[in-house]
């Protein structure tokens, strides 16, 4: 009886799992894709001794156990081509060339990206990959990329309407998958097929130009939805002219609120092996205040666009590691569900200096029956939030011709996100070298330091995925209420703020939590 059940369960995993690499073109991004990219802080400053010095730190501070694990070299490493047209780098910046540094990432167990434009030049102006898709791919392939980002400047006037652009994107898609290199399979790399190429991962970064969202899933692992982010919360810029999702110019310098509010239209557009990229993580290069980077953090775990930082990891301060570093956020945006959270509703506030001011709620589904629940403040004042049950289920409610949703009719508990963050003296410690890596990257158990279970977390040794079924407490959060049958959480959210919950059945068994 006993192994009838067993091989059951095993065929049922395993068709689990070809069902989640079926929904990804290329068996890539099951989960929103984390790491670091040079652009936000260094722009084109770059070198060989920039990434792999950054790349120690992902490593020193736990990061890259936390899931951080692509280190992209983004724009400026080019020399331009070689009389055959090869791409090359710049030798004064890789002296040992691109292939070592990969070699070196991979070293370390992490991955390396790339960037490159589907146009004549890259953004910078160097060589792009426009009518030359197969050869850089081939290149790419060569160097031991496992990513690339592929930008949308000098784009020959090939835009306008999703098919020229989707036709633009699909050349280097398939080039990638038909490098024809075999490459064993590296440190945490997803299982491929060889006859498909190598497996590199697709970062599509055309800024929503002509919908991307409608039509990437099929060819890409993730989609930038918006012009480029800038350190500001909620500051307009005139040359981030949209505010809205049907924008016929992108632009630049779109704050955190402006494109969170372009995306609340199609956040269900992301799903496994492709999402809606809101740009790189900001967080810690000094433009918004701690409550600001909480929020702006969070937002992007929780609708699922990819987690890459975009600091300098070399100067981080102790508030900004315990941002990147807050497992029981991660554990949200790496949910194997895969579901985005959406809003459910939205109201002017108190304006700020920019004239700006809105509170929101937001909610999505997570697994094993949870939800995850955002009281969004971007008033100009501290003030009190609540999320009703009906609010929270209202998706539920609105379809069912039976009356309230069942879920309403039940007792939930709130485990508060950031209760847990770590404090600042621990990640000075952190910071300063002086915690092993088993110290800064624990996992509860049988690998535990003392006082750390709750706020460290190793998903190199265990998955979010088996984490969360294990109900590791680094992953939950800490339970700060209980919401009755048609009750209201009602909570203070700070100004430019956010307070963030995991919400849980109140059923046998996890009172203990």
């Amino acid at each position: 009886m006993v192994p009838s059940i067993l091989l059951k369960l095993a065929a049922a995993t395993a068709l689990l799992a070809s069902y989640i690499e079926a929904a990804s073109y290329n068996g890539l991004a099951i989960t929103p894709q984390m790491g670091w990219d040079n652009w936000n802080a260094f722009g084109c400053e770059v070198s060989e001794e920039l990434m792999l010095g950054t790349a120690q730190k992902i490593v020193d501070y736990g990061l890259r156990d936390l899931g951080y694990r692509y280190v992209i070299l983004d724009d400026c490493w080019s020399a331009g081509r070689t009389p055959n047209g090869t791409l090359q780098a710049n030798t004064t910046k890789f002296p040992n060339g691109i292939a070592h540094v990969a070699d070196e990432l991979h070293g370390m167990g992490l991955l390396f990206g790339m960037y490159s434009s589907a146009g004549i030049y890259t953004c910078a102006q160097y060589a792009g990959s426009l009518g030359k898709e197969k050869e850089d791919a081939d290149t790419f392939a060569s160097w031991g990329v496992d990513y690339l980002k592929y930008d949308n400047c000098y784009n020959a006037g090939q835009s306008g309407t999703s098919k020229i652009t989707y036709d633009r994107y699909f050349a280097m898609s398939k080039a990638l998958n038909e490098t024809g290199k075999f490459i064993p399979m590296l440190l945490f790399q997803t299982p491929f097929d060889s006859r498909k190429g190598r497996p590199i991962l697709y970062s599509m970064c055309n800024w929503g130009e002509d919908y991307p969202w409608m039509w990437a899933q099929s060819m890409a692992n993730s989609w930038r939805m918006s012009g480029d982010i800038y350190d500001s919360f909620d500051r307009p810029d005139d040359r981030c002219p949209c505010t809205t999702w049907d924008c016929a110019l992108a632009g630049f310098h779109c704050s955190v609120m402006n494109i969170l509010n372009k995306v609340v239209a199609f956040p269900d557009k992301g799903r496994i092996g492709g999402w809606n990229d809101l740009d790189n993580l900001e967080v810690g290069n000094g433009g918004m205040t701690d409550d600001e980077y909480k929020l702006h953090f969070s937002m992007w775990a929780i609708i699922k666009s990819p987690l890459i930082m975009g600091t300098d990891l070399r100067a981080m301060t102790p508030a900004t590691l315990s941002i990147y570093s807050n497992p029981a956020v991660l554990a949200v945006s790496q949910d194997p569900l895969g579901s985005p959270a959406y809003r459910v509703w939205r109201y002017p506030a108190a304006l700020d200096e920019h004239g700006q001011g809105e509170i929101s709620l937001w909610t999505g589904s997570l697994s094993g029956g949870d939800y995850v629940i955002a009281l969004v403040n971007a008033g100009n004042v501290s003030r009190v939030m609540n999320a009703s049950l009906t609010d929270i289920f209202f998706d539920k409610s609105s379809t069912s011709s039976k009356g309230p949703a069942a879920e309403i009719l039940q007792t939930w508990d709130a485990y508060d996100l950031w209760q847990n963050r770590m404090d600042d003296e621990t990640a000075l410690v952190i910071l300063n070298g002086n915690a092993t890596s088993s110290d800064t990257a624990t996992l509860g158990g049988n690998n535990s330091t003392a006082g750390t279970e709750s706020t460290r977390y190793n998903s190199t040794a265990l998955s979010y995925e088996d984490g969360l079924a294990a109900e590791h407490p680094a992953l939950l959060g800490a339970k700060v209420a209980t919401i009755q049958p048609k009750g209201v959480l009602e909570v203070e959210v700070p100004r430019h703020g956010i307070r963030l919950f995991r919400v849980r059945s109140a059923g046998e068994g996890r009172d203990e939590l």
